[in-house]
């Protein structure tokens, strides 16, 4: 998938690192540090005075150019946190983005990354969330929560993207016969595979659409009550769950620790952000997290 989930978690992409960067960078400063060796050596490289941001420029429900985004607010708000002004380099998200933005020091910090995620160093994660199954409300699939369910086998269409987890589960419950396969790596400026699933979902000619949890809330949460979802997390045999953090160079140590302090002293206040967006948040057990009012 995209950079939000490196190893195909979730289904949206852009092309292979051949558009341009669009950056709006001001001077840096360098701190030395122990950190471990990037590219520059073992400096930090943070701008002091902007926070200075990584993102695909067209990918809601993450981000886009109008700032319409969760990870658009959560930058606003962390840069709010942090008393710096806010800029953007935009770049399609995936193979690449890294290293023409984060490593090639147009910007500082890159949100969404899977925990686990070698390409960066990540901060302590600041959500949990999973898969779902997506489908039109007063249909005959209320109470969906599971892929195991029996009524899926009865002449259903599955919308799947490709290459991504669930379809492990429904090759092992013998569901892929009943799958309509949707893009993984496309260019997110011009296509959007999880906004074309939906329209299918709701004209009828797919019956579930299979969404990573923030796309899939996201899609929820506008449909005004056509759509209902259901974390796969009752699922077993292939993992489903994933926590979230941000990015930053594996040399910029004392930057990642200011970003945990931060994550740790809003965590509340990030909650409810990523709620309004209609992102599913779950804990360690799977259990849903309802934010604080």
């Amino acid at each position: 998938m995209s950079r939000h989930l490196a190893f195909s978690l979730v289904a949206v992409a852009g092309l292979l690192a051949t558009a341009p960067a669009h950056s709006q960078s001001p001077g840096l400063v360098a701190r030395p540090q122990g950190g471990v060796d990037d590219a520059r050596g073992s400096i930090e490289l943070v701008d002091p005075n902007v926070l200075r941001v990584c993102a695909d420029p067209s990918n809601l429900p993450f981000s886009n150019r109008a700032g319409e985004g969760f990870e658009n607010r959560l930058a606003e708000f962390l840069a709010k946190k942090l008393g710096k002004d806010l800029s953007y380099t935009y770049y399609p998200g995936a193979t690449g983005f890294i290293r023409n933005t984060l490593n090639a020091h147009l910007c500082d910090l890159v949100m969404g990354m899977p925990q686990g995620d070698d390409l960066v160093q990540p901060t302590n994660p600041y959500y949990r969330t999973a898969y779902a199954a997506v489908y039109r409300a007063g249909s005959d699939l209320d109470g969906l929560i599971s892929l195991a369910d029996p009524r899926l086998a009865k002449d259903k269409r599955i919308g799947l993207v490709a290459n991504t987890p669930p379809g492990n589960l429904l090759a092992r419950y013998g569901l892929l016969a009943a799958v309509k396969p949707y893009p993984l790596v496309v260019d997110t400026r011009v296509d959007a595979p999880a906004a074309d699933m939906i329209r299918d979902l709701e004209s009828g000619t797919i019956d579930v659409a299979i969404l990573w949890g923030p796309i899939a809330g996201y899609h929820v949460k506008k449909s005004s009550g056509r759509l209902k979802a259901a974390l796969l997390t009752a699922d077993k045999g292939a993992r489903m769950s994933f926590r979230i953090a941000m990015g930053v160079r594996h040399s910029d140590q004392e930057w990642k620790r200011e970003l945990n302090r931060l994550i740790a002293q809003n965590q509340k206040e990030i909650d409810r952000l990523l709620a309004d967006f209609g992102v599913p948040l779950i804990d360690e057990s799977d259990a849903p997290i309802a934010p604080a009012p």
